[in-house]
């Protein structure tokens, strides 16, 4: 018994190895289709591949699918939550690696729904999925350690910390629309790459933090805070969206040199863009409150329920 005990992790661990092997073995197809074949791909092939993210969301949905099959059933989360992170993942996904990249490298308001989307829908629906606990069974063991180390866990309270994730989730986005940095960035490679990866990822943590379903603690903070913090964060998306979809100035010529896939003037490409940053962020961190505030109310009945019982 215990010699067929030993054998059981080493032939899980061989399936492991052998399933990041498929994984790395399809994109490297994918790579050199995109490299080769550019032309042939259809829409929902990536335009320009990129490791970093296909493994990203590759090796996600592959911990979660473990790490579902290796929790008892009364320790999965609920079919919606389940839904809600895989659809979250796949509208990230679609935005970076399809065709939608071409675009948005060509038109103000397809880049301005990316990173709505990177930035606020596909990380507010990947957060609201809560897959962290998920996530932790499923990886390889190896990794745990380095997530609990003391460097990572600097890092993430400092993204975290209630003072700084909201000036981190405002600043991102005037910082990479400052325009002659803008200009510099859509004309950069390294750089507009790094822009995506940081707005997806900022959105994540700020996200999490946000609808975060436990009580404080062992949540970071209260609901309170998350209410505050989801108030803080709006006006000023408001006022950049209604500066860009008001102003008579086209501030982003760099889609004039590029060439614009449609044919609409500049200024009604900045207003859309400007529309897009306004309304529908609006209406992410609408939802983002209803979420705080329904929560806070499940905890409290919890709570409630809990005392009642001691």
């Amino acid at each position: 018994m215990a010699a067929a005990d030993a054998i059981v992790p080493v032939a899980g661990s061989r399936a492991h190895w052998l399933g990041f092997a498929a994984l790395v073995s399809l994109g490297g197809v994918l790579d050199l289709a995109c490299r080769y074949f550019p032309a042939e791909l259809p829409f929902w092939m990536p335009w320009e591949f990129s490791w970093p993210e296909y493994l990203v969301t590759a090796l996600a949905l592959s911990w979660f699918a473990i790490g579902l099959k290796r929790l008892p059933r009364a320790e999965h989360p609920p079919l919606w939550r389940t839904i809600s992170f895989l659809l979250g993942v796949a509208m990230t996904y679609g935005v970076l690696q399809t065709h939608i990249d071409y675009y948005a490298q060509h038109m103000f308001f397809v880049h301005r729904a990316q990173h709505y989307v990177l930035h606020h829908a596909g990380a507010f629906l990947i957060a609201l999925g809560w897959p962290a606990p998920v996530l932790w069974a499923g990886m390889p063991d190896f990794l745990k350690p380095i997530l609990r180390s003391k460097p990572v866990r600097g890092i993430v309270d400092v993204v975290q910390h209630r003072a700084v994730a909201p000036v981190l989730f405002v600043g991102l986005i005037y910082l990479w629309l400052i325009p002659a940095f803008h200009t510099r960035v859509m004309l950069d490679v390294n750089l507009y790459n790094l822009m995506n990866i940081s707005m997806a990822v900022d959105g994540i943590f700020f996200w999490c933090l946000i609808l975060d379903p436990r009580p404080k603690p062992p949540a970071r903070i209260s609901s309170g805070w998350r209410a505050l913090l989801v108030i803080a964060v709006e006006p000023l998306q408001m006022v950049l969206g209604a500066i860009l979809a008001l102003s008579r100035t086209d501030y982003y010529p760099v889609y004039r040199i590029c060439g614009r896939i449609w044919d609409i003037p500049g200024i009604s490409d900045q207003h859309y863009g400007g529309l897009i940053i306004w309304l529908p962020s609006t209406l992410t961190s609408f939802a983002g409150m209803i979420a705080v505030l329904v929560v806070m109310r499940i905890n409290e009945e919890r709570a409630e329920r809990a005392n009642a019982g001691s």
